[in-house]
């Protein structure tokens, strides 16, 4: 009679399927993943905007730089009558810290004369009036205009050049028109970043100025000193 051997254990099917823990896992894996890649994002769509604002105004000042330098470019010798002496003066006044004249350069492209003030607010920025210049002395209607913030987080300075006697070109801080009788040859622009702005370069703008003398009126500009 033959022998049976003993027949094999059976051994227990493996789970096809993933426990608890190792879905818990793999939940915490995703989200944590999910917040990288969310916080990666969000620090580059932040960097973008920041660039974005930072070009902007970097374009605005630029802008604005380049309607300065050929509104200077283009002053005119305006004149009017003085209604007190009925003597005629030029329209200039240059101070070391703001300054007014008249140009063929409008920024509104508006027909005839504009009359320019630019001066400077510590702590706010450098800001512009406009007006029509017309035929009279327009520093009342530059006075009453709306003032506009031009730039930011800046303060101005003014240098005025001329030529004297002995024919040398010499800057100084002030410039009456209605006693010199004309303008400078060209005007000196320093723009300093204020102690809190993240800027830290100053800004030199030299603008010449094409037409220095009036057609009818005689300059005194030989006496200054």
């Amino acid at each position: 009679m033959s022998s049976l051997a003993p027949a094999t254990p059976a051994t227990p099917a493996r789970s096809q399927g993933f426990t608890l823990l190792e879905i818990m896992i793999a939940l915490s894996l995703t989200a944590m993943l999910l917040t990288m890649l969310t916080a990666g994002m969000y620090g580059v769509v932040r960097d973008w905007d920041n660039n974005a604002e930072g070009l902007e105004r970097s374009l605005d000042e630029t802008v604005a730089l380049l309607q300065l330098e050929r509104a200077l470019q283009g002053a005119f010798p305006h004149s009017y009558r003085d209604t007190d002496t009925l003597a005629r003066h030029v329209f200039f006044t240059g101070e070391p810290e703001a300054l007014s004249w008249v140009s063929t350069v409008s920024p509104q492209r508006n027909a005839g004369l504009t009359a320019w003030r630019l001066y400077d607010e510590p702590g706010t920025g450098v800001y512009l009036q406009l007006a029509p210049a017309l035929s009279d002395n327009p520093q009342q209607r530059l006075q009453d205009a709306e003032p506009r913030l031009l730039l930011a987080d800046y303060t101005v300075e003014f240098n005025y050049l001329f030529e004297d006697l002995e024919f040398a070109r010499r800057w100084r801080d002030t410039w009456a028109g209605d006693e010199l009788t004309a303008l400078p040859m060209a005007v000196h622009i320093l723009l300093r970043p204020d102690a809190d702005s993240a800027r830290s370069e100053e800004i030199n703008v030299i603008a010449p100025i094409r037409t220095v003398e009036h057609r009818s009126l005689a300059p005194t500009t030989g006496l200054l000193q």
